[in-house]
């Protein structure tokens, strides 16, 4: 089947991703840093280190790999093959279309009940996806921002945006992993297992925390891409005036994004302030507007 095809293609990437570690590490620690007066040698375990490695990156992998249909299980959702209705032939045609243009592999469509108007891309590659869109988006949506959606959509696609942020989550775990470990076992050498334990828990809580700043950040960076990408697909003002009408509709329902939502990196729209901006996976929609007005 072509998705264990995908998921065997990243476990092998996985795979030369830690031998490509396990061969440079030691060169690293052993012959460079010294040379720079950096002695960390007999401090780092390289066996933890691959340890941690194969936990980060492997969850990191797997998760994208079965992407697609955990966001199937988790939705009240239909895919679209033969577009009946006008709005499965607006949904279908746009996906194709661009599909066609980027010569890549047309993604699958798939519709989700949901009164709020939002989309989200995922899948293993450009060529492995599937995007969806909710029936709040096509209720509240003209026709050409709801394509200028589905356009974004697509470059996240495109870019390869959901495999960029597997890589920079399965790297920001691994550090998770090692530095959690490190303390366990620094603590069991001197016989303190028990402290240890509980230290190398708070420790991988407290770094996970400031990973998810990372990532966050880094996926707010992917946002403005796919923007870009959709104005250059339909033009900026489509993208401009589906960006107004979903902050309208949040606007007016009073719905707040909560940065919990387990699809929260897969969707459009999102709303956050002050210190929990840090945690959010989407820019404000102010910012995105402003940036495709410089375009």
């Amino acid at each position: 089947m072509k998705w264990m095809k995908g998921m065997g293609l990243l476990l092998i990437s996985n795979i030369l991703i830690m031998i490509t570690l396990s061969l440079t590490v030691p060169i690293v620690i052993n012959v460079i840093l010294p040379m720079f007066g950096v002695d960390v040698r007999g401090s780092v375990d390289l066996t933890t280190l691959v340890w941690a490695g194969m936990f980060g990156f492997g969850g990191a992998f797997i998760s994208l790999a079965f992407s697609k249909q955990m966001a199937r299980a988790m939705l009240d959702c239909q895919q679209i093959t033969q577009p009946r209705s006008q709005a499965e032939h607006l949904i279908y045609g746009s996906v194709q279309e661009i599909a066609q243009r980027l010569h890549i592999k047309m993604p699958e469509v798939w519709v989700y009940n949901s009164p709020d108007p939002n989309a989200f891309a995922t899948g293993p590659s450009k060529n492995n996806s599937m995007v969806a869109v909710s029936t709040g988006l096509l209720q509240n949506l003209r026709e050409d921002e709801v394509k200028a959606v589905l356009a974004h959509e697509m470059g996240h696609v495109y870019n390869g945006d959901m495999f960029a942020t597997t890589i920079l989550a399965g790297l920001m775990n691994t550090f998770v992993y090692y530095i959690a470990m490190w303390v366990r076992r620094f603590f069991a050498e001197r016989d303190q297992a028990a402290l240890g334990f509980g230290l190398s828990i708070l420790v991988q809580i407290i770094v996970s925390i400031l990973a998810s700043i990372v990532i966050s950040w880094f996926s707010r960076r992917r946002e403005f891409g796919a923007d870009a990408f959709a104005a250059k697909v339909y033009g900026k003002d489509s993208m401009i005036a589906a960006l107004r009408a979903i902050d309208r509709w949040v606007n007016r329902a009073q719905f707040q994004y909560a940065t919990q939502d387990a699809l929260a990196t897969m969707k459009i729209s999102g709303r956050s302030g002050g210190f929990m901006s840090l945690f959010s996976t989407h820019p404000p929609i102010e910012a995105r507007i402003a940036a495709l007005e410089e375009l």
